[in-house]
């Protein structure tokens, strides 16, 4: 038990205030005791409690009304109600308020002793979880990047690096990883951290829009253009352009990509005019892009013009030893969105996701915790609310026995059937739009048994 916490005592009984703070202080407790409302609210404001006892009745302002105004001063201070007149009304009014309980006079020692024990063990263990929160933010994480396994901080150590530089950097990883979060982070650690962070999903469009959303389009460039629209370079202007799955850009908007990079100009369709800009460019994709080149579908000079720095996003199955932070971090983020008080994730559990190959990432993951978070109350998080707990484990390869696309396919395929082809499920799960898994269902002739 922490010791030494710090109780105010406010009871209008001179002999209930002397004879209950020296029993406080014999239970190595800091006590001190005033006789009125008014002094109580004073004594709030000048000094932290971690606990009053506050008498219900009183002359003058009574308990409740000085109950709502330690609340508003100080929130986190745990009241307790003393009364000699206890009664359903008096007690649901109180909790209403804010207290945490109530306890009848004349006091029971023994109930009053393992009440406070009960609180103040509670407030160390808030106190230790908002330490460790803080330790995990310092030590494990960059942004909302999570993790303290080598790879992630040879990450962190890179980001950190070529953030304040003006280089292009190509972030190469698995879908789900978190390109665009380490992008997002660049641009946050960047001398262009209050310029615009504009970024572009390249497989969601079709090329001839994605030629338009890039560099704009004037008025009366093609049917239906009834007004001129800025593109997303003239757009990320003064800031980072984040061209999100490069590799599945056609050779045609390639070249025009390449040339807007190397003379930093480009002109909107169908206009005259040259327009300058100053932008970062950084760049993501899970293509293997040399084996692209090699089969003529993507250009070697745009590859080198992007790689200027190359930073990988390791897969979630080599940094298995960030899945506890991760879950953590994921189920405080749901207990807050949800109202929820997930606090623990079962042994069994924790082993099941330790094993599993985790093919769509971090992105999976959250999506596990979220789905685990809504459809319980908690507070602990079981195997039977994992969605592979009754599925075969999926070992990965420890060399690639497919090509990219073969393991595409069939990861697209393992997802839409785990959500019962449910689209918008499996979008989020896969992290890309529910445009471009159409079109991937439609590229790999995959069909609803």
């Amino acid at each position: 038990m922490k010791e030494n916490a710090r109780i105010l005592v406010v009871d209008d009984e001179p002999l209930v205030c002397l004879s209950l703070t020296n029993w406080l202080k014999e239970e190595n407790y800091l006590a001190r005791a005033v006789e009125d409302g008014p002094k109580a609210i004073a004594a709030v404001q000048a000094d932290k409690w971690d606990i009053v006892l506050l008498d219900l009745k009183m002359p003058g302002m009574d308990g409740l009304e000085v109950l709502r105004q330690i609340k508003s001063l100080a929130p986190q201070t745990v009241v307790v109600m003393m009364t000699a007149y206890a009664s359903i009304a008096s007690s649901v009014e109180a909790m209403k308020e804010g207290a945490y309980d109530y306890i009848v006079k004349p006091l029971d020692v023994e109930e009053l002793t393992m009440m406070l024990h009960k609180i103040v063990e509670h407030q160390q263990l808030v106190t230790e979880n908002i330490l460790l929160r803080k330790q995990v933010n310092e030590r494990y994480s960059f942004e909302d990047i999570i993790g303290k396994s080598e790879p992630m901080q040879r990450v962190f150590e890179m980001v950190s690096t070529v953030a304040d530089t003006s280089a292009t950097v190509l972030i190469t990883g698995e879908t789900g990883t978190g390109k665009e979060l380490v992008a997002r982070a660049i641009h946050t650690h960047s001398s262009r951290r209050y310029g615009p962070f504009v970024a572009v999903s390249c497989s969601a469009l079709p090329d001839t829009l994605l030629e338009s959303e890039l560099f704009g389009y004037e008025r009366g460039a093609f049917t239906g253009a009834e007004r001129m629209k800025k593109g997303r370079f003239e757009l990320a202007h003064g800031g980072t352009l984040f061209l999100d799955e490069i590799g599945d850009v056609s050779l045609k908007t390639q070249v025009k990509l390449l040339r807007a990079l190397q003379e930093k100009t480009f002109r909107r369709l169908g206009g005259t005019e040259t327009i300058e800009v100053n932008i970062r460019l950084i760049a993501a994709t899970n293509r293997d892009l040399i084996k692209a080149i090699e089969q003529n579908a993507f250009r070697s000079d745009l590859y080198y013009r992007l790689n200027v720095v190359n930073l990988h996003l390791p897969p979630l199955r080599e940094r298995k030893e960030d899945i506890r932070l991760l879950v953590a971090h994921f189920m405080n983020k749901y207990n807050v969105e949800f109202s929820k008080t997930f606090d623990r994730i079962e042994d069994e559990a924790m082993a099941l996701m330790m094993d599993y190959s985790w093919p769509g990432n971090v992105r999976e993951l959250e999506n596990v915790i979220e789905r685990a978070v809504v459809i319980d109350h908690g507070p602990e998080i079981k195997a039977r609310h994992l969605p592979f707990c009754n599925m075969p484990l999926t070992v990965a390869p420890a060399e690639p026995t497919h090509t990219m696309e073969e393991m595409e396919k069939q990861h697209i395929l393992s997802m839409l059937e785990r959500e019962q082809w449910n689209i918008a499920r499996t979008s989020r799960v896969l992290d890309i739009d529910r445009t471009t898994l159409h079109k991937k269902i439609k590229k790999y002739g995959l069909e609803r048994p």
